[in-house]
C-alpha cells in the first residue's frame, strides 16, 4: 500500500500559464493513473480560488501536474506551504530558480556544469537586438527567459528573422535570452528523488524539439535508452544529477541537454514538473526501466511533504 492510501489526494492541473493546455491532459492522465492504483483522487483546476476548493475538498496531499508561470515557478507551491498540504516536486525556491533560465543558468555555471554561449536582453530591446548583439552570430536560439514547453522559442538562422523572433519572445515574461545554435543529439535524463533514473533521445523531423514536436504523436523519433557509449551516458547522467542537486530540487525532475561532438553535454535546463502525458519523456524513460506509468505516479506522489 502506498504512502497516501486512504488519503484525499488533489490532482492540480491546468492553471493559467500559457501552457494550461498540455497541463489539463498531464493532470488528466495522472489522476486515471493514481485511481488504478486505488487511491482518492479530485481533479483540480488550479485557478484563483485553488486555496478555496482544496479546503472544501479537505485535500490531505497534492500531486502538482501544473506547468509554467504560477504552477512550476513556486506561486502554487508557496500557497500549499502556507496551507500545511503537502505536495510533489520541488520547494519554492528550487521551482522559481529552475523556472527563471538567467538564474538557473548561473547556478549552472557555478556547479561547473557545460553551457552554450548566452546573453540576456531586457525585453524592452526586443525591437532594437541586431546580429551584431548575438554571443556567437548566427544561427541562434531565441527563447524567453520564464516558459516552458518550448513557448516563445525560436530558431533563427537569418538576419531577417531575427526582429520577428525578438518580438515573440518578449510577449512573455521575464528578460530575452539569445543563445548560441549547438549541433548535436537532443538527449533528456529523467532524475527521481536525486538519481538520474535514464535518458532518452529525441530526433524530431521539425528544425528542433519545439511544441509541436512535443505533443503531437508522430512527429518526433525516441530512442530509449539515447544512443550514447556507455561513458557518455554516465557523464550525462551524472551532470544531470549535479543539476538537480544544485538547484535544491525534490522528487521527479527532467534534465534536458545538447550533447555535441566530443562528447560533451550542454545543459540546457531542469524541468522541476515535468510533463506526464502519452508523448512526455519521464514516462518513456520510466517504461524503458520496467516502471509502469501508474507505479511511477504513486512513487511521485509518495514522496510528497512539506519543504519549508
Amino acid at each position: 500500500m502506498g504512502r497516501w492510501s486512504g488519503k484525499k489526494v488533489a490532482v492540480l492541473c491546468g492553471g493559467r500559464s500559457a501552457e494550461r493546455e498540455v497541463s489539463l491532459r498531464t493532470g488528466e492522465a495522472c489522476a486515471e493513473a493514481l485511481r488504478s492504483r486505488g487511491l482518492d483522487v479530485t481533479l483540480v483546476d488550479a485557478g484563483l480560488d485553488l486555496d478555496v476548493r482544496l479546503r472544501a475538498l479537505g485535500a490531505e496531499v497534492a500531486f502538482v501536474a501544473l506547468h509554467g508561470r504560477y504552477g512550476e515557478d513556486g506561486c502554487a507551491q508557496g500557497l500549499l506551504e502556507s496551507m500545511g498540504v503537502p505536495y510533489t516536486g520541488s520547494g519554492v525556491l528550487s521551482s522559481a530558480m529552475a523556472m527563471d533560465k538567467v538564474v538557473s543558468k548561473l547556478v549552472f555555471r557555478g556547479a561547473g556544469l557545460a553551457l552554450a554561449g548566452y546573453r540576456v536582453f531586457p525585453a524592452s530591446r526586443a525591437g532594437s537586438i541586431g546580429v551584431a548583439d548575438l554571443p556567437s552570430g548566427l544561427p541562434a536560439v531565441v527563447k524567453p527567459a520564464c516558459e516552458g514547453s518550448s513557448v516563445g522559442v525560436h530558431v533563427v538562422k537569418e538576419a531577417g528573422e531575427l526582429p520577428a523572433a525578438l518580438a515573440d519572445a518578449a510577449r512573455f515574461k521575464g528578460d530575452l535570452i539569445v543563445e548560441e545554435y549547438l549541433r548535436g543529439q537532443e538527449v533528456n535524463v529523467a532524475v527521481l528523488d536525486g538519481v538520474a533514473l535514464g535518458t532518452v533521445e529525441m530526433v524530431p523531423s521539425r528544425e528542433f524539439y519545439d511544441y509541436v514536436a512535443k505533443y503531437t504523436p508522430g512527429s518526433t523519433t525516441y530512442h530509449v535508452p539515447a544512443r550514447l557509449p556507455p561513458e557518455g551516458t554516465a557523464r550525462v547522467s551524472r551532470d544531470a544529477e549535479t543539476a538537480f542537486r544544485a538547484l535544491g530540487c525534490s522528487g521527479a525532475a527532467r534534465v534536458d541537454f545538447i550533447v555535441a561532438e566530443g562528447g560533451i553535454p550542454y545543459i540546457l535546463e531542469v524541468n522541476t514538473l515535468p510533463g506526464m502525458t502519452g508523448t512526455s519523456l519521464v514516462p518513456k524513460i520510466a517504461a524503458g526501466k520496467g516502471i509502469p506509468f501508474p507505479e511511477l505516479c504513486e512513487r511521485i506522489l509518495d514522496g510528497a511533504s512539506l519543504k519549508g
